[in-house]
């Protein structure tokens, strides 16, 4: 039996390299769409991806990128031009007649949400939805686990997991479990066809349990310090994240501080769609620990750690009401989080899947 070929966009993000790799591992033929040749791209390729290049703006990249495809992972980047993006896809998908595609959506996606790409991911939800020969699944995780291994060097080196999350709880999910959500929408379509699934890890969360499980992990103390956001910003920024995203990731934390990510959560979608428990976050830590260098203490990595620290004092903070204005990004007079939102509520909640917080001496089980 010949095997429907699938395109997986944003192939060599988070989730879609672990779609790419997934999705080999079970004989399907992958063709994978990236915005460039880096090691990422070549790493698919060598696993047996096809690999192209491409932007997901251009409508004649996406129209080659889908020539002889049956399914497709819609998985764009946190940047800007989401909508555009949305449906430049949306048009070659029905253009091509695709079987199904399965889009990574977003947990907040509002339409007055105060991140423009929120709305936008909305939008681009919407005009999926209308594809009218092209059946659709849409997966929409909340807060990512991998969003706190960006602060592994600081966990690791000075014992701070500096971040301005408040007192918010979340349970999160790891790439490769979004992705096994995916991928199993995208192996056998049928019975998930017009489904939202949201993603998520075992328990709930709040920073001090995220703290203690890098402190269990790493065999050192790590406390939890609720930052300011320009010192994000300013983190964000010598990091190299573009300011599009820098300004986006602010309304994120907004919305993590207000309990958005702790609605409805854990779920059992991982579970029930693929089988398999959904990775604890211990777990996870376990394995970027593992692979990271930022997670052994040693005199030349608290030596480099310090001079991040001196680059991130010397970098500027980043004011999003000025770089709105001053990239004419769109604003609304009326704008909200989603955890303001009272449609946004209500359509996110349920009676039988309200927020609960699991013991901590049960969490890194």
């Amino acid at each position: 039996m010949t095997l429907p070929r699938i395109l997986v966009t944003g192939a060599t993000g988070k989730t879609g390299i672990q779609a790419v790799k997934q999705l080999l591992e079970k004989g399907f033929p992958v063709r994978a769409l990236a915005h460039r040749v880096d090691a990422r791209s070549e790493s698919l390729r060598s696993l047996g991806a096809e690999v192209q290049v491409g932007d997901m703006n251009d409508i004649d990249d996406m129209r080659t990128a889908l020539k002889d495809i049956q399914r497709a992972y819609y998985c764009p980047p946190l940047l800007r031009d989401a909508l555009t993006a949305g449906m430049v896809f949306a048009a070659a998908a029905q253009e091509r007649r695709l079987e199904v595609v399965v889009a990574m959506s977003q947990w907040l996606a509002d339409p007055r949400h105060t991140s423009v790409h929120t709305r936008e991911t909305w939008l681009a939800d919407k005009a999926l939805s209308w594809m009218p020969d092209v059946d659709l699944v849409t997966v929409n995780p909340g807060w990512f686990a991998d969003n706190y291994m960006a602060a592994m060097e600081p966990i690791a080196q000075f014992g701070m997991l500096p971040m301005p999350l408040g007192e918010g709880l979340n349970a999160p999910p790891s790439n490769e479990d979004i992705a096994r959500v995916a991928v199993a929408a995208l192996s056998n379509p049928a019975g998930h066809i017009g489904k939202n699934y949201r993603p998520t890890g075992p328990a709930l969360l709040s920073p001090q349990d995220i703290a203690a499980t890098f402190a269990k992990v790493l065999g050192r103390p790590v406390k939890y310090i609720d930052a300011p956001s320009g010192m994000f910003t300013k983190v964000a920024r010598a990091l190299g994240f573009p300011d599009f995203t820098v300004a986006q990731i602010l309304c994120y934390f907004e919305d993590y501080k207000r309990g958005a990510f702790a609605l409805g959560a854990p779920t059992q979608a991982v579970f029930e769609i693929t089988g398999q428990r959904p990775a604890t976050f211990e777990a996870i830590v376990r394995r970027y620990a593992s692979g990271s260098p930022f997670a052994r203490r040693t005199a030349g990595s608290m030596l480099r750690a310090m001079s991040g620290m001196l680059r991130i004092m010397l970098t500027s903070s980043l004011n999003p009401v000025a770089y709105a204005r001053s990239h004419d990004i769109p604003t609304l007079r009326d704008a909200h989080l989603a955890a303001d939102s009272a449609d946004w509520l209500a359509s996110h909640s349920a009676p039988s899947a309200r927020p609960r917080r699991m013991p901590t001496t049960i969490l890194a089980t």
